[in-house]
């Protein structure tokens, strides 16, 4: 054997059984001079073979673990050896625990990434590290064992590797990198040691999960851990997270129930949006940040709504306790057809009610004065009123509504408006009511029309409203032709 660059090399006739019947091809040329001497009878080319094989036969068996060796390039560190790259066959693949009587202690960055064709790996219980892209992209493999050794699975350490169905994360790993089995969209099932504290962004993204206990160990779950684990039905969160990322079960469409421990103190936007079969979301009423009613998440004191849920059916009245609405809070709630939001409630979120489909009508409180942007992107509106506080309406915040023919304006004219709010809204007019100013024959693309009212109404804003010096002043609007 020589050893190159840290790679050992077997000449193939040591290994290769071609190679042995090269050499005994070799041997009977020979024989034909030299090899024969007078007086002795000339061996068969059978013969020629028994001999050289039982004489390589010994060197072969010697080198096999050379000859294992010489598939993997690796690097020595501090007395350890780390796999780098694998140049052997596909399918089964044995990691050695040992390189020239070293220990193999971690699978290098990308060391198999892309190999397709391997279909089972196992790791040695010497190994410590499986590192970031170590097995990306290795859609062929269908079986890996994970020692109970590996303390940390890198990112994307297993990425995209389709044919895997089921894994076992060892009761010694305490960290699962981000990505680390993303796009593995045959793993069906997965066992979370009880060691794990983090689960990395993205962790299971894109998974055939269908369900999954994270043990009392984990603290925190990463952005879209489980985002688009489109068939996950049930999910258990232990008693110890404190941390639910961004749109962590994001597109969980079977997802139908979840209970938020008392251990969580922060929960990202859309933890649980897009879940069109999820019926409640409910918090241990010990849980110092967080609150539930009627299935709905709030902050701890029921001002803020967060999320409902993506199951809800039918009308909902919002808290008088609640003064803001979430982003995305009722994003695709499409089973919903009417909502109202109470006086109190000063902000619309970004997206709040965006791809309710089904909601027909809302009505707004008094007290809103900004409306974020797609705040109602392709709703299934036909009219809306507007409180005469509103002075923002965000990008296209209305956009996409085409049922919308009526919008009513209490007040004057918005002065924070953003592009597109009534865009892709061929039927909407936008109607004001006389003596608001601002307004135009058109307005944000759309055309205009002085509301008529049955009764006159007091404008409670405006330069003239309230007390001064000579008297109390006010404005009446009253529009006496009805059409």
């Amino acid at each position: 054997m020589r050893v190159f660059n840290q790679q050992v090399f077997v000449p193939a006739a040591a290994v290769n059984p071609q190679g042995i019947g090269a050499v005994a091809r070799l041997s009977d040329k020979k024989r034909k001079g030299t090899m024969s001497r007078p007086g002795q009878s000339k061996l068969s080319d059978r013969g020629w073979r028994r001999i050289y094989a039982s004489l390589l036969l010994p060197l072969l068996l010697l080198a096999w673990p050379a000859v294992l060796q010489a598939q993997f390039d690796y690097s020595t560190d501090n007395g350890t050896i780390t796999i780098t790259g694998y140049t052997g066959p596909e399918g089964e693949v044995f990691i050695p625990d040992r390189i020239n009587g070293l220990p193999v202690t971690s699978i290098g960055i990308g060391a198999f990434a892309e190999r397709s064709g391997l279909n089972s790996v196992t790791i040695p219980n010497t190994v410590t590290i499986i590192a970031d892209l170590a097995f990306y992209y290795c859609y062929g493999l269908t079986s890996v064992t994970i020692p109970n050794s590996v303390t940390r699975i890198g990112d994307a350490a297993f990425g995209e590797c389709y044919g895997l169905t089921s894994v076992t994360i060892p009761n010694s790993v305490t960290r699962i990198g981000e990505g680390a089995f993303s796009g593995c969209s045959d793993l069906t099932s997965i066992a979370i040691g009880n060691s794990v504290t983090s689960i990395g962004d993205y962790a299971f993204y894109e998974c055939g999960l269908t369900s999954v206990t994270i043990p009392n160990a984990v603290t925190s779950i990463g952005d879209e851990a489980f985002g688009e684990c489109y068939g996950l039905t049930s999910v258990s969160i232990g008693d110890s997270v404190t941390r639910i990322g961004a749109r962590a079960f994001y597109f969980c469409f079977e997802l139908t129930f979840v209970t938020i421990p008392k251990s969580v103190t922060r929960i990202g936007d859309e933890a649980f949006g897009d879940c069109s079969s999820l019926t409640a979301i409910t918090v241990e009423p010990a849980n110092p940040a967080y609150s539930s009613a009627d299935g709905v998440l709030f902050d701890k004191s029921l001002t803020t709504l967060l999320q409902c849920p993506g199951d809800k059916a039918g009308s909902y009245a919002i808290p008088s306790s609640v003064t803001s609405i979430g982003h995305n809070a009722f994003n695709y709630c499409n089973r919903l057809t009417s909502v109202t939001i109470p006086n109190s409630v000063t902000r619309i979120g970004e997206g709040a009610f965006s791809g309710c489909s089904d909601l027909t009508s809302i009505a707004i409180g008094n007290s809103v004065t900004s409306i974020g942007d797609y705040a109602f992107y392709d709703c299934g509106l036909t009219s809306v009123t507007l409180p005469n506080g509103v002075i923002r309406i965000g990008n296209e915040a209305f956009y996409g509504c085409t049922g919308l023919t009526s919008v009513y304006f209490r007040g004057d004219a918005p002065g924070f408006v953003s592009l597109g709010v009534f865009g892709e809204d061929p039927n909407a007019t936008l109607y004001y009511l006389p003596g608001t100013r601002g307004w135009g024959g058109i307005f944000l693309g759309r055309p205009t029309a002085p509301w008529v009212l049955p009764d006159p109404v007091i404008l409670n804003f405006g330069p003239s409203f309230g007390v001064d010096a000579s008297g109390f002043g006010f404005l009446i609007s009253w529009a006496t032709h009805l059409p």
